[in-house]
């Protein structure tokens, strides 16, 4: 696999957030698309014409922040914590981006999502990761989700998402495999009801 540094945000730049920027999807018994079972998605832009979002609990298998970072052709050791690289989305695999917290900027680069979330796709958040100014919180995803105008508006009629406020927490936690259970809690929703009532459907 080649790991893209040079990663632009044009895609990005003109967002005009929707109601579901800065929330959180999640994956219910009814998502037929074997591809997002189980998932919980960070939702970083939704508007009129586009929805993108970032898996935040499918790790990729043995990989690390520390021994990705050479690939990227970024030298030291990471500063903070040494987080799992995650799955992002089916779309674009081989790029990467960086979901952080906001006391790192890079203004050319990064992509304010909320008051205290950032995302930047440059190679100079991976460089921060190994220096002083690192971002406290930082969790690197290979792809990402992505929707057409309407498109997951759809999805979420027929049952397949369930839409929950965002809990830092739950994106920067060291064990991405609970996080749906606990996006899930978040809502007051145990897997064990959701079971109860697809059977009952």
């Amino acid at each position: 696999m080649v790991y893209s540094t040079d990663i632009g945000t044009s895609n990005l730049e003109n967002k005009d957030d929707g109601y579901l920027a800065g929330q959180l999807i999640i994956a219910s018994p009814a998502m037929l698309d074997k591809r997002f079972r189980k998932t919980v998605i960070y939702m970083c832009v939704h508007d009129s014409e586009q929805a993108m979002g970032i898996i935040i609990n499918r790790p990729k298998p043995d990989l690390k922040l520390s021994n990705m970072l050479p690939h990227l052709e970024v030298k030291g050791a990471v500063t903070h914590e040494d987080t799992q690289v995650l799955y992002g989305g089916p779309v674009e695999p081989e790029r990467g981006f960086v979901l952080h917290s906001r006391d790192f900027t890079d203004t050319d680069n990064s992509l304010p999502l909320s008051d205290t979330l950032a995302l930047t796709t440059s190679k100079s958040v991976l460089t921060a990761l190994t220096h002083d100014n690192a971002p406290k919180r930082a969790v690197l995803a290979l792809g990402y989700a992505g929707w057409q105008s309407g498109q997951l508006e759809a999805e979420i009629m027929h049952n397949s998402w369930l839409v929950a406020p965002v809990n830092e927490d739950i994106i920067f936690t060291e064990n991405p495999i609970n996080k749906w259970e606990l996006a899930l809690a978040e809502i007051g929703i145990t897997p064990q009801f959701l079971s109860a009532e697809v059977g009952n459907a």
